[in-house]
């Protein structure tokens, strides 16, 4: 479909094309809605760094060398607008700004230099975690289950060119803004992944093939001056823990908001939209 779509796309920035339309965000659902597979990585030392501090935990052996990822759920994907329910805000509730690449299929053992041209499309994600539940799941050893409820998508998947300089070496270079019902979490860089979208899908691919369409997410985007604040809340709570002593910030709560756009160095905002969501109840979830 890429040449069809391409043709499409010049004809409209031409102003030559038909039935044209404005764009309707909250129309949108997320660019795959479905995926044949989603895998998100950790490639923010940063992030994972300042939860093993705030926690007293162990590093994770390799961490600075291997990538580290989990395979999520891919067959619910959530659109910019949609309102994003749970079971409990007692379950933590929290919100994750990531990036993330759409591959073309990728074959067993490729290298990060034969991965980087199966790159197609890059995303912004929203990558929603129940941190109560995943504390839990953690410590059996066998992985995230119900910590990983649908992950949500802004409404533009977009080919790497579209970004210009800001995709540079693998990475999207730009700065995630995210705020809670209107007020800054961060505003953190991609361009601070010490593994690579390349390296990630490479990790991925070293013992089975990528089919087309697979989604590799890059983690939640954590940069090492604190200025950028952060792109989740546990990195909150955890840095409230280091400096104070415990955590101050609350997990999320029904009927509070989350938004999230990356936007360029200038402060123009990025072609991906923005994610505008709303933390709901689940139909026919019961208090807790």
């Amino acid at each position: 479909m890429e040449a069809p779509l391409r043709d499409l796309a010049a004809r409209l920035e031409a102003g030559a094309a038909t039935d044209v339309f404005a764009f309707e965000p909250a129309r949108c659902a997320a660019p795959l809605p479905r995926a044949p597979q989603w895998l998100d990585g950790s490639a923010f030392l940063n992030h994972g760094r300042l939860m093993d501090v705030a926690f007293n935990k162990p590093a994770i052996p390799d961490f600075d060398t291997i990538p580290i990822m989990y395979q999520g759920a891919s067959d619910d994907f959530l659109g910019p607008q949609a309102d994003v329910p749970f079971v409990s805000e007692a379950d933590g509730i929290d919100c994750e700004g990531e990036f993330g690449v759409i591959v073309d299929e990728v074959a067993m053992g490729s290298s990060a230099a034969q991965a980087a041209p199966r790159i197609r499309l890059l995303v912004q994600i929203n990558d929603w975690s129940l941190r109560a539940v995943g504390a839990r799941e953690v410590r059996t050893g066998f992985g995230f289950l119900q910590a990983k409820p649908s992950t949500s998508f802004a409404p533009v998947a977009v080919t790497p060119d579209e970004l210009g300089a800001a995709w540079h070496d693998g990475r999207i270079a730009m700065a995630l803004h995210v705020q809670r019902n209107g007020e800054r979490i961060g505003a953190a860089s991609g361009g601070e992944m010490a593994f690579s979208f390349p390296q990630l899908i490479a990790h991925a691919a070293r013992t089975r093939r990528l089919s087309a369409g697979t989604i590799i997410g890059s983690g939640t985007v954590s940069n090492a001056d604190r200025n950028a604040g952060s792109s989740c809340l546990a990195e909150v709570r955890a840095i409230e823990m280091i400096d104070h002593g415990e955590a101050q910030t609350a997990f999320l709560r029904f009927g509070e908001h989350v938004t999230m756009e990356a936007r360029f160095a200038d402060g123009s905002p990025g072609p991906f939209g923005r994610i505008h969501q709303q933390v709901v109840r689940a139909s026919g979830a019961t208090a807790a």
